[in-house]
């Protein structure tokens, strides 16, 4: 064995020690902090503590465990978590009434063999079909959101023969070539520019605008092969569109033969109140894409989910050409995904994260009216909430606050000037209550910081 195997071998070890431990002693807690800041400077990238606007560049914050409602660095100092994870911690952080499932199925076997029958798979997309909207009926899982959008778009393309694709301003539907061409932010797009070409964005929360391009398109010949959506836009800083917008696209996307992508990625598994936000509208797409929290915060899966007219011949006579993940839909996330599904509906988590919605919102309202100079703007729906700041320095300084009275939270990646509330929605009303507590103090600080 060469010398740097062997180091790397001792480095495992030590590192492989770390993780059996129950409980560290405290050079060992000041190693992992000291290591970890020198391994993310040098080995992942110099930038990315510096980005991270909460924390700034602190280093004394390191994860190490969490449980439902909670983050618990390396010294045991716990934080309410208000960021969950950009929507993944919807049933909570490990909860245990899912994890158990997924330590059954490791002790089981971990990943399929790629030949046999997986039956968790199949099982898991019944139930999707079973809790989503009208005839959505055949699933594909993926690892990542931005995965499932790219499968959105190659399935629209193959099922449609179009090539275009109406996207929207504001719009954010991963960071993959394909997904950052219908993304409507020029900052993630201009580096990697030419994307794919046929992409035209339009204004958010105006169908007509849709309509127009799609009919302008076809007038010169060109075939459209989808529009894609979030119902709420996240990243954008939660931009919830006009009531009947959905709708609205439904009716012009079957008037003109284009296909509707739904991206509920985040907006769906009961975040904003409701099982998917179409519901809301009684709309269903040709293809959705979910993910975020339908691993139950404990397993990576996403993927899409399509009406039967989408699954033309092509792909059942050749099922690779979609894709071929090769941990996608593996059993360990799907028992994770399984148990999810299983606990959101027999706890009613869509009707929790709406009522706690609602029960924050009218909080942060008040809060509002006692700092209208700071606080500009209030907005969401269930769990899926921002605050809006006249300039995002005073956002990023809020956040701070936060963080120092051990709440986590952080911006929207589209929006600079507005600060996200997505907590689980399994989280206590106390809980809810001394977080407005600390928030409150957290924007007197800004106000005083910046002469309000």
């Amino acid at each position: 064995m060469s010398e740097k195997k062997e180091r790397a071998l001792k480095e495992a070890k030590k590192v492989m020690d770390f993780i059996l431990k129950d409980e560290l002693t405290v050079e060992e807690k000041n190693t992992i902090v000291k290591e970890s800041i020198e391994n993310f400077n040098r080995n992942i990238n110099p930038g990315w503590l510096k980005y991270r606007k909460s924390v700034s560049t602190n280093a004394a914050f390191v994860e190490w465990s969490d449980s439902q409602e909670t983050f618990v660095d390396v010294f045991g100092t716990e934080f309410i978590d208000l960021l969950g994870g950009f929507g993944i911690y919807t049933s909570g952080h490990r909860n245990p009434e899912i994890l158990k499932y997924v330590q059954a199925q490791l002790g089981r076997y971990a990943l399929h063999s790629q030949e046999l029958v997986d039956p968790l798979r199949g099982y898991l997309a019944k139930l999707l079909e079973m809790i989503t909207p009208g005839d959505l009926q055949y699933a594909f899982f993926t690892n990542g959101g931005a995965e499932a959008v790219e499968m959105a778009l190659k399935l629209a393309r193959i099922a449609t023969g179009g090539k275009w694709f109406i996207s929207t301003i504001g719009a954010f539907h991963g960071k993959s070539m394909g997904a950052i061409s219908m993304g409507g932010k020029g900052a993630y797009r201009e580096d990697y520019l030419p994307l794919i070409q046929q992409v035209q964005h339009v204004k958010y929360g105006d169908a007509e605008a849709v309509r127009t391009a799609i009919k302008n398109l076809q007038h010169v010949g060109e075939k459209v092969a989808a529009v894609i959506v979030e119902p709420v836009q996240g990243e954008a800083g939660v931009i919830i569109p006009p009531e009947g917008y959905l709708k609205k696209l439904r009716e012009i996307c079957d008037e003109t033969n284009v296909a509707l992508i739904f991206d509920e990625i985040q907006t769906g598994m009961g975040r904003t109140g409701t099982m998917w936000r179409c519901e809301v509208e009684d709309v269903t797409p040709d293809i959705l894409a979910y993910g975020k929290a339908f691993g139950g915060g404990i397993m990576p899966i996403t993927g899409i989910i399509a009406r039967p007219h989408m699954w033309v011949e092509k792909l059942v006579e050749n099922p690779w050409i979609l894709g071929s993940p090769t941990f996608g839909g593996n059993p360990l996330a799907c028992s994770a995904a399984i148990a999810n599904i299983g606990y959101m509906l027999e706890n009613d988590i869509p009707r929790q994260a709406k009522e706690k919605g609602e029960y924050f919102l009218s909080k942060l309202k008040m809060l509002q009216e006692k700092h209208p100079k700071l606080l500009t703007d209030v907005r969401g729906v269930g769990l899926l909430i921002a605050l809006e700041f006249p300039k995002s320095e005073m956002g990023w300084s809020v956040t701070k606050g936060l963080f120092a009275r051990n709440v986590m939270t952080a911006g929207t990646l589209v929006n600079a000037k507005t600060i996200r509330i997505e907590p689980p929605a399994i989280i206590k009303y106390e809980t809810i209550d001394i977080v407005i507590e600390k928030l409150d103090a957290a924007l007197t600080d800004t106000e005083k910081e910046f002469n309000l």
